[in-house]
């Protein structure tokens, strides 16, 4: 699959971005948890180089626990802190706070010895479409102060949110970069929702999918869609598996042939509802 896509509102967004760095201490940058290296921005660390970062690994309760703390110290060592959290349960959202004031410590020094007390860390949250921003922000302020959507490009404009006495929040819009370097990175973003299924072919998707399942995840399918009197051969094609999924579940076409496409769209839903189980489709580099 090849993936080319960038609406010109990211572009504005971008230049945007980088008058606001000017006015803020730290980047809170949310990443998806099930592939925090292809859900980030590249332009991110260039805009935010002298600036406090704190990554969040959010949708972690849907993400592989191990690979989670892997990619928590992967962050570390880059300098950044680290929380994972759920915005949509909270889980997670106690420590962000805490977190947000260590990042910010060295800051608030500086402020308390020039005589500047009480200022508030201002912080800007960033990610692309659809890692859950603005969900993100209307948990954290206890409140529906930003608009929230499942779908890419909800948001549109900037906001200041003004959380408690220590931390305002600048919102923005999230940005993807105009190409793929990596075709490989378009595909996870696919994977995970980040980009409009309208412009997908769902059936090659889900066949990728099946591959990563199958060579991560053993067993997985299997556990899922097989049946006693048939179980899923994940050792066959991701063709054939998918066909395989479409008799069990019983997506049929008329004429009695199999509808790959239904079975195609179901895979992809249970794997982003988190029904196939807790998936990471990337590790970190040593």
């Amino acid at each position: 699959m090849q993936f080319q896509w960038y609406p010109g509102h990211m572009t504005k967004a971008k230049r945007q971005m980088q008058e606001d760095m000017k006015l803020i201490d730290l980047v809170i940058e949310l990443v998806d948890a099930r592939i925090p290296l292809s859900s980030r921005n590249p332009d991110i660390d260039e805009l935010g180089r002298n600036k406090a970062r704190l990554i969040l690994l959010n949708k972690s309760d849907l993400a592989d626990e191990a690979a989670g703390r892997a990619w928590a110290e992967y962050f570390k060592a880059k300098g950044c802190f680290v929380v994972a959290l759920d915005a949509r349960s909270k889980t997670g959202m106690k420590q962000v706070t805490a977190v947000v004031m260590e990042a910010c410590r060295e800051k608030i020094e500086r402020d308390r010895k020039r005589g500047i007390v009480n200022r508030p860390v201002r912080a800007m949250v960033v990610g692309i479409p659809n890692v859950g921003k603005s969900t993100f922000i209307n948990s954290y302020a206890g409140k529906a102060c930003a608009k929230t959507g499942n779908k890419p490009g909800v948001t549109k404009g900037k906001q200041w949110i003004r959380l408690n006495k220590n931390v305002e929040l600048l919102d923005t819009s999230g940005i993807l970069w105009p190409k793929f370097e990596d075709q490989s990175v378009g595909l996870k973003l696919a994977l995970i929702g980040a980009i409009k299924d309208e412009i997908l072919n769902i059936d090659e998707l889900s066949l990728e999918l099946i591959k990563v399942l199958t060579e991560f995840y053993p067993g997985v399918l299997n556990a899922r869609y097989g049946t006693d009197g048939q179980p899923i051969d994940e050792a066959a094609k991701p063709a054939e598996i998918l066909g395989q999924i479409a008799a069990n579940r019983k997506c049929m076409a008329r004429g009695d042939e199999l509808d790959y496409s239904k079975a195609a769209a179901l895979l992809i839903d249970e794997f982003r509802s988190g029904r196939l189980g807790r998936i990471t489709l990337e590790r970190p580099k040593e």
